[in-house]
């Protein structure tokens, strides 16, 4: 039972001590809740639970800087474009089909040159 005890107070202590430094380097920008000296206050104060409360409420998310967030096809302005351009090469594409399959359907009378009597 003593070591159980002794086991719980060094995790309590490193989680002070992870909590009270990450609350003091992290960007001020991205604190929630109350402002960052507030925060280290609690936490001073209130070991374990003040440390679970700034990582639950205090400690904001990461925002993606430079990442694109993903959004769905039909919400998604440029892949619409892009569906109205490849309906556009499709058409172009069927377009020169039809005119090759008409070109080879008054192809040439001899099949053995390739050329046309003329």
């Amino acid at each position: 039972m003593v070591r159980l005890w002794i086991v719980l107070g060094v995790a309590a202590a490193v989680f002070y001590i992870y909590s009270v430094a990450d609350c003091a380097f992290f960007d001020r920008s991205r604190v929630r809740g109350l402002p960052k000296p507030v925060w280290l206050l609690i936490i001073i104060l209130f070991p374990v639970i003040g440390g679970v409360l700034w990582f639950l409420i205090g400690r904001g998310r990461r925002r993606n800087q430079g990442v694109r967030r993903s959004v769905a096809p039909d919400d998604d302005p440029e892949f619409l474009k892009r569906l109205g351009q490849d309906r556009d090469q499709e058409e172009r594409i069927r377009q020169l089909e039809k005119e090759l399959s008409d070109l080879d359907d008054n192809g040439p009378d001899d099949p053995t040159t390739g050329r046309r009597d003329g």
